[in-house]
This record gives structure tokens, C-alpha cells and sequence, in this order.
């Protein structure tokens, strides 16, 4: 067995924010020693061991990573139930798992980060949750403290950043947004991520996945800012019919013209750009968008629990029904009829046969 004790010690360390200098004058050895433990050269003596152990306040089977395989396959088990719940906008039920699993095993920077993430969750105001606003005054202070534990002293570098980010989130949500923008500030810029320099480390077999990963992410971050543009106004109404042209069109693109059925951003975008089509006078396309947009809820409301897809830019991909993050228990096709058609963009068709026999085609699916 694999024995973690190097790794072990520097994590414990840095939990009790001590230097290597520190924790030598109190074990008593010198500097060096404990570097070489951290770095793997070699292990403490075994009569350090308890002394070690209590000093950290824990076991000696925890220093040297013997319960660490059980607590791997225990976290696994709190996470897969976590995203089932997410997946279906059980916002409550994620927080009650993450609780759970942070009580038994309170040090363990994956749940703790699935409790940030899930009571953050339960403070959107676009989700079905009707406490929004009073758990982000009740979970404030909670999420805060997450965060800034998971940034000071979690060692996997992706959980604090992920943490950094929605730190920031929260602290701009609660109108602390010079606070938040600095926190911002310190996150990598895009130049220099992995996706952007890993390319020339990369043997041969590896360069193919690794750069549609790369495309499938690009495309995902400029259909992001895309939706940012959109979806809060940016530019006047007959600029954003073109920007939703762009939006669609890049999809197809992408997708080698078979955009899957099943997608909640194909519904939403076809929905957003059928109220500008209305708006802007274009009735009867609006219209036929519309309908694709109905469609397309109807088939991700009913998608099955694996969708594979394929193209030419992202390769060969299969997405589970489990992996869909939401804060709204709702089915698409309710979030569309009682949320994104009551958008006054809608207001000029909004009595017209063809609107009417939409909604009745929604209440079918509801």
C-alpha cells in the first residue's frame, strides 16, 4: 500500500497555517527533515509517528493515509448523490447531503466546496427556490467562510479557484463588489490556463483529445459571453437579432448542423431571439423560432439518461442526464411558458391564435 504521509503532513501543516521552520522546532527536528517528508524523499521515524499524529490531533492510521482509500469511495458516494439532486434543481436535498458528509469527514475540501456551491445555490433568484432572498442574509456569512477556508488552505488548485470564483459571486451578489472585483483580479488570466499552454508538453497520442477538449471549452466560454451580451441588453433590439444569428449559427457550426434535440441553451436562445423577432416586427419568424423552441424543451424534458454526439471539431461526446447543474425543480417546459414567455417582448403577439395554440401545445408537456 501507498503510504500519503508526506503529502499527509504538508496538509495538515498548512490547516494550522504553521512553516515547515515551525513544525521542525516543535517536533523537534531539523528543517530539512520535514521538507524531505513533504516532498516524499523519505518518511519520519516510526517513533514519531504518535507524536506527529497528536500534535495534529488525529490518528496515526489518518497521518499515514490508511483511511484515506475508505474516505475516497465514502466522499464519491455524498457526490454522486449531490448531483443527482442538482440535476433536478433539489437544492435543499444537496445542502442536507453536503452536511452530511461534512460532519463525517469535516476536513475533506470536496464536500466543503459541494456545501459552498450548494448553499450558494439556493440564493438564485432565476431558480423555483421561494427563499431566495432570505438565504442570502441567512447563508452569507456561511458561504463566506467556505470559501475563504477552501482558498487558504485547500492543496488541489482547481477546488480553490472554483471557490475563488464564487466567493467573488457572493460578495458582489451581497453588494460588496469592490471586495468581490478584487478577489477577480487574482484569478489566472486566460493567456496563461492550462488549456491555453499544455499543448507543447503533450506527447503525440495525447495532442488529438486534449485540443478537441480545448475547441468544446472555447466554444462553450464564447457562447457564454454571447449569452451575457444578449440576454442583458447590451445593444439595441435590431443588434441582438443579428448577435442571436451569430449565437444559432455558431451552434450549427459547431455541431455540424445536428444540434441535439435535447438542449435547454438551444431552447433558451431560440426563445430569447423569437421575443426579439416579435418585438422588432418579424411575427411570423418569430413565430417558427418559437416552435423550434418548444421542441426543443419538449426533447430535453424527455431526454434520455445518455445522449451521445459527435462532430468534426469536438469528436465523439456522451452526456449523462445527471450531469445538468439547475437551481429549479421546474420542467423546461414550465420554466418557458410561466418565466421566458411572460417577457414583455412577447406582449404584441401575446393574444394572436398562433401564441395562444403554443401555450395550449406547453400545457400538454407541464
Amino acid at each position: 500500500m501507498q503510504l500519503n504521509i508526506g503529502e499527509n503532513i504538508k496538509r495538515f501543516r498548512k490547516e494550522r497555517n504553521i512553516t515547515q521552520e515551525e513544525l521542525s522546532e516543535i517536533l523537534g527536528v531539523s528543517f530539512q527533515s520535514v521538507s524531505r517528508w513533504e516532498n516524499g524523499t523519505c518518511y519520519p521515524d516510526l517513533e514519531l509517528l504518535p507524536t506527529i499524529a497528536e500534535f495534529f490531533r488525529i490518528t496515526v492510521d489518518s497521518l499515514l493515509g490508511v483511511n484515506e482509500v475508505i474516505e475516497q469511495k465514502n466522499v464519491k458516494k455524498y457526490l454522486d448523490e449531490f448531483q443527482k439532486a442538482i440535476s433536478v434543481g433539489n437544492v435543499d436535498k444537496c445542502i442536507e447531503i453536503a452536511r452530511q458528509g461534512v460532519a463525517e469527514y469535516p476536513n475533506n475540501y470536496k464536500l466543503l466546496n459541494a456545501l459552498m456551491y450548494a448553499l450558494f445555490a439556493s440564493t438564485d433568484e432565476d431558480g423555483n427556490i421561494p427563499d431566495w432572498k432570505e438565504n442570502m442574509l441567512k447563508y452569507d456569512a456561511e458561504i463566506t467562510a467556505l470559501g475563504e477556508r477552501i482558498v487558504k488552505y485547500c492543496p488541489d488548485q482547481n477546488i480553490r479557484l472554483e471557490a475563488m470564483s464564487r466567493l467573488a459571486f457572493n460578495h458582489c451578489e451581497m453588494g460588496r463588489k469592490k471586495t468581490g472585483r478584487a478577489i477577480y483580479e487574482q484569478l489566472p488570466p486566460q493567456d496563461f490556463c492550462k488549456e491555453s499552454q499544455m499543448w507543447w508538453g503533450l506527447e503525440d497520442d495525447e495532442r488529438l483529445p486534449f485540443v478537441r477538449d480545448k475547441i468544446r471549452k472555447g466554444y462553450f466560454a464564447l457562447d457564454s459571453g454571447i449569452y451575457l451580451l444578449s440576454r442583458y441588453r447590451l445593444l439595441p433590439d435590431d443588434e441582438l437579432v443579428r448577435v442571436l444569428e451569430k449565437e444559432l449559427e455558431l451552434a450549427d457550426l459547431m455541431y455540424d448542423g445536428n444540434v441535439p434535440m435535447a438542449s435547454w441553451g438551444e431552447a433558451n436562445a431560440r426563445c430569447f431571439y423569437a421575443g426579439l423577432l416579435a418585438k422588432t416586427g418579424n411575427t411570423d419568424k418569430a413565430f417558427t423560432e418559437l416552435e423550434k423552441a418548444v421542441n426543443h424543451a419538449i426533447a430535453f424534458d424527455n431526454r434520455p439518461e445518455v445522449v451521445e454526439t459527435s462532430s468534426v471539431l469536438f469528436g465523439a461526446n456522451t452526456t449523462h442526464r445527471y450531469e445538468f447543474d439547475t437551481a429549479d425543480s421546474r420542467p423546461l417546459c414550465e420554466i418557458l411558458r410561466d418565466k421566458w414567455l411572460a417577457s414583455e417582448d412577447f406582449n404584441v403577439i401575446r393574444n394572436d391564435d398562433r401564441f395562444i395554440a403554443i401555450l395550449d401545445k406547453i400545457k400538454r408537456y407541464c
